[in-house]
């Protein structure tokens, strides 16, 4: 007859190695979930990485057809010299714009650093233009904080395609040949005249001094002229009310850069003016009131 102790001990036996083998049939099928869903992430990275060679194959097939309707691309040395020859007719055949920098008195360092950024700005628009402007810097005196900026800011201005002089433009041209443009002119500008010379206020004014251009045209008796935006924007509703027609040299010269391309006022006006300036043409108020 068997002991029960032993008959005892071995049901115990029996129990553990059952326990053990459950635990390694768990761990068994834990590893096996593990090493499948690694599998599964190495699946996925391999499609998402075959997508994204299909994508760039596609994406550079597209960029070739885009090349080939645009036409043959140009070297940089080819553009280079596609672009002085443009600048250099500008100078004979193109309308003038003269930026005044007798003003810089009024303004801080601050300000005047800003105006050489604004120099900048629009010396590479006009570089950049099929229709390029015969470009000025008067009153640039060599030993003022403006052309020490310009320098400082603008690399390559020393080799700038602009005329720069110390007179002023009062001196260089008919004052009858003269148009002053200036936010607080009651005159709107409707036409760019190839016969005219077109001067800018080289002003950056944080302060809000009122009016210091138009005092300036005034006394000197030129006539003066602000782009259409009555004419061709209206306000917009905004929580501040907040409108301004005070733009940056560069963003006026964009406007009339616009116009000579497009002879629309509402594109040129409606592509240079910020939008946080609060001005909007008449038929982006229609669908803003829509929405």
């Amino acid at each position: 007859m068997d002991d029960p102790e032993v008959l005892m001990m071995q049901e115990l036996l029996k129990i553990d190695v059952e326990l053990s083998s459950t635990a390694a049939n768990r761990e068994e099928a834990l590893c096996s979930k593990n090493v499948m869903r690694k599998q599964r992430n190495w699946e996925r990275r391999i499609e998402a990485k075959k997508t994204k060679r299909k994508e760039e194959k596609e994406r550079r097939k597209q960029n070739q057809q885009d090349k080939d309707v645009v036409g043959p691309q140009f070297s940089k040395r080819v553009i280079k010299a596609i672009t002085k020859e443009r600048l250099e007719e500008a100078r004979t055949t193109g309308p003038r714009l003269c930026v005044d920098l007798g003003m810089t008195d009024c303004m801080s360092h601050k300000e005047i650093s800003r105006l050489a950024g604004q120099i900048r700005r629009l010396y590479g628009c006009n570089k950049k233009a099929q229709k390029p402007f015969h470009l000025l810097l008067t009153d640039m005196k060599k030993d003022s904080l403006i052309y020490t900026e310009c320098i400082r800011m603008n690399a390559g201005f020393l080799n700038y395609m602009i005329d720069v002089t110390e007179e002023s433009w009062i001196d260089l041209f008919p004052s009858e040949d003269v148009v002053f443009l200036t936010p607080d002119a009651s005159e709107a500008l409707e036409e760019v005249d190839g016969d005219k010379v077109y001067i800018l206020g080289g002003l950056v004014d944080e302060s809000i001094q009122k009016k210091i251009s138009y005092t300036r045209a005034k006394e000197l008796g030129v006539h003066m002229m602000r782009l259409p935006i009555d004419e061709y924007m209206v306000k917009k509703t905004n929580s501040k009310n907040f409108h301004s027609k005070i733009l940056a040299i560069n963003q006026v010269f964009e406007i009339l850069l616009t116009y000579r391309d497009t002879r629309s006022w509402t594109t040129s006006l409606s592509a240079g003016i910020p939008a946080g300036k609060g001005y909007i043409v008449p038929s982006e108020a229609v669908t803003d009131v829509s929405q």
